[in-house]
């Protein structure tokens, strides 16, 4: 292998891979740095394997549900350890479609950890391999995609010690299955495994610090996911303060502290979901200069960093943390790198997804956000015991709310909770990147039965159109 590259990618994640494939279809020669498994985190533990272990837990909760359909499925069993092998299976299948499309786009893999050193067009490569030694390697342009960990607050306990305190990747292959748990933190991450685990039987307690769960999440959305969610059998506790967590012979202790109580909540395991900070650590930043900002590396819109020949990409470079952010952030860096025009990044444009039960999605602005930027908005709302398709599943829970622009009829928001709307929310982000307006989507046709109708209803309602409630 030739120690000389166009583009050098550290970090083989959703943003690295991506890249990495795109850069090789622009003509560069390109080399990527892992220290683990092609496909980062994401692949190998975060969103593709926790979906594999969030179907699990639906197709066992429909199992239950079997008499509602006309079926009978009696003494239905769950098996823990199959349920894992399952996650993990699908995990290695994919690492695996990343080691092919690195073959077939003529990338070369470079294992070990990597760490910058100052070098002349841009940082040189010092990659210590598994055998302990260092090769140097030269390019053009690096860039970095080291992605991001759980965040700990070891002062207060919330840091795992992989038996009975548990980061989401000890929960993703747990040592002991929890008979009750404690998640501290109501975002994605907690609210998932808050609801795989409630799924099969296990008793959970979600702590939130602030007033409601996902925060980041519309308000109205927010309350009717908080009211599904107890109904699943997730005790839910916001406004309220972990000050302590330490483990025990007899699983776990929190305290807590909320309107100036205090409370002592017992389990016998527990997550820490209380958010993620970037790998930025001995990767040689600070002898190059590299500016950060809490944790995350600074970019511009094109993920250029103050140094020249180095960028960033991804989560490592801060909100949203979400796989897709990555990887489109990553293709406009590097067409950008290799003379084009592309884009900047437009996060507000960036669908977020919780795939709980009842799932929850978003893209844009939420009401309160919209009108605290002094627009004067319309708001849709759309349920789902209104929609036949959503009926006949046996999920009509849910709603669908849009918010528009009042004097333009831009579509700045839409946010969504229960069956699927992981899945529909992209046709709200189609419409926002190509600038529809509302009577564009009044006038699209929606195809019946599908539950994409509650959708157009939602525009409809927005403008005292709607049809169906």
């Amino acid at each position: 292998m030739s120690n000389a590259f166009d583009l050098i990618i550290i970090g083989s994640g959703p943003g690295g891979y991506v890249t990495a494939i795109r850069a090789s279809q622009l003509g560069m020669k390109v080399a990527i740095v892992e220290r683990d498994r092609l496909g980062g985190i994401c692949l190998n533990w975060g969103c593709i394997p926790t979906k594999a272990l969030l179907r699990s837990a639906e197709v066992y909760r429909n199992f239950k549900h079997a008499n509602e359909f006309g079926l009978s499925a009696e003494g239905v069993k769950f098996d823990p350890a199959a349920v894992v092998k399952r996650s993990r299976g699908v995990a290695g299948r994919m690492e695996k479609g990343v080691q092919f499309l690195m073959k077939k786009n003529k990338i070369s893999v470079i294992e070990g950890d990597a760490r910058l050193e100052k070098g002349s067009a841009a940082p040189k490569v010092i990659v210590k391999g598994k055998d302990g030694k260092d090769a140097s390697f030269d390019a053009k342009h690096v860039i970095l995609a080291t992605g991001a960990r759980a965040r700990e607050i070891p002062a207060a306990g919330l840091k795992s010690d992989g038996k009975k305190i548990w980061t989401y990747r000890d929960a993703m292959t747990p040592p002991e299955w929890p008979e009750s748990l404690l998640v501290f933190g109501s975002g994605a991450i907690g609210i998932e495994f808050a609801s795989f685990y409630a799924a099969f039987g296990v008793k959970v307690t979600v702590v939130e610090l602030l007033d409601r769960v996902l925060p980041v999440e519309d308000e109205e959305i927010s309350a009717f996911a908080k009211k599904r969610f107890e109904k699943e059998g997730l005790k839910i506790l916001t406004s309220t303060e972990a000050k302590s967590l330490k483990a025990n012979a007899n699983g776990v202790e929190a305290v807590i502290s909320a309107n100036g109580k205090q409370e002592t909540l017992t389990a016998s395991h527990a997550i820490v979901a209380v958010g993620i900070t970037g790998n930025i650590e001995n990767l040689g930043l600070e002898a190059l200069g590299v500016k950060t900002d809490r944790g995350h590396i600074v970019t511009d819109g094109y993920g250029k960093t103050n140094v020249a020949g180095l960028y960033a990409i991804g989560d490592v470079t801060g909100a949203p943390w979400l796989a897709h952010k990555a990887s489109h952030e990553g293709i406009i860096c590097v067409e950008a790198i290799a003379g084009q025009k592309p884009h900047a990044m437009i996060k507000e444009r960036i669908a977020g997804c919780t795939y709980s039960h009842p799932q929850v999605a978003s893209v844009g602005l939420t009401e309160a956000k919209a009108k605290a930027a002094g627009r004067e908005v319309r708001v849709g709302r759309f349920p789902f015991v209104g929609n036949g398709k959503a009926i006949a599943l046996g999920e009509d829970q849910g709603m669908v709310k849009v918010v528009f622009d009042a004097k333009t009829g831009e579509l700045l928001g839409a946010h969504m909770v229960g069956a699927e709307v992981t899945e529909l929310i992209q046709g709200y982000v189609v419409a926002m990147n190509a600038e529809v307006t509302e009577q564009e989507l009044m006038e699209t046709v929606f195809p019946h039965p599908t539950l994409s109708e509650m959708m157009h209803e939602a525009v409809l309602d927005a403008y005292g159109r709607v049809l169906h409630v």
